[in-house]
């Protein structure tokens, strides 16, 4: 699936939820979205635990010895 469709899906499933269920429902689905995106990208191992975690000085240093994925 592109990421064209599915970022068409969720506008459709916030579309849905905020006219049926109003503004609460429309975070709750735009959160629980959010979360199964993070784990989408973890199960398919895009995104490792220590990426979520790292401060942003330790990417910078990081960065500037070229050790992108440590």
């Amino acid at each position: 699936m592109s990421m064209a469709v599915a970022g068409l899906a969720a506008g459709v499933a916030l579309g849905f939820a905020g006219y049926f269920g109003g503004f609460g429902a429309f975070v709750v689905v735009a959160v629980l979205g959010a979360i199964g995106f993070v784990l989408g990208r973890f199960a398919d191992g895009d995104l490792e635990a220590g990426d979520l975690f790292r401060s942003r000085g330790d990417r910078d240093r990081d960065r500037d010895r070229g050790d992108w994925r440590r």
